[in-house]
């Protein structure tokens, strides 16, 4: 299993279920897998959270869900990973480009949260699924990098995040 693998199971399963139940039909879909790379997803699966562990990325999280705690910046990656790989390389590289999604457009109008806890399971899910075992805990491993000591300030300081997020606390009409 690799990224571009990891991917196009998600993408697969986005052309296949409502958006709510992406992480549900992308668990079932890598369950028919071999059990080796059911396993393998889940590193890769840690690695794409490690990629998206940005102190950017989670100033955006925090706007978008009128806050956000470490589980619930977790959950929104989650989330954001069942958005396809578009949208979440998209959001990796400028965050405040989530003002152009139309989830995030509707959680502003219908004061929605995104979030998806499901989506940090699919492999445990299917490797459960494929094999009635838990996946083995030393088939991954959880590597977060440094968040940005610039981005090292109160996130309800809007004054200090307009400037870095500015379609997304206008959208949120946050002043």
């Amino acid at each position: 299993m690799d990224k571009q693998t990891f991917w196009k199971l998600i993408g697969t399963a986005r052309e296949q279920v409502e958006p709510d139940a992406v992480a549900r039909r992308a668990a079932e879909l890598l369950s028919g897998l071999p059990e080796a790379e059911v396993a393998a997803a889940q590193q890769v699966l840690w690695d794409l959270l490690a990629d998206s562990y940005r102190s950017p990325l989670w100033a955006a999280a925090y706007v978008i869900n009128g806050g956000c705690s470490d589980d619930g910046f977790d959950y929104f990656r989650g989330w954001l990973l069942t958005q396809g790989r578009e949208t979440f390389e998209g959001a990796l590289a400028d965050p405040d480009s989530l003002a152009d999604n139309t989830a995030v457009r509707e959680a502003a109008r219908e004061g929605l949260e995104l979030w998806d806890e499901e989506a940090l399971s699919i492999a445990w899910t299917a490797y459960g699924t494929a094999t009635g075992r838990e996946l083995p805990s030393d088939s991954f491993t959880i590597r977060y990098p440094p968040l940005d000591p610039s981005w090292d300030f109160d996130f309800d300081d809007t004054d200090r995040l307009r400037p870095h997020l500015p379609r997304l606390t206008s959208l949120f009409a946050l002043s």
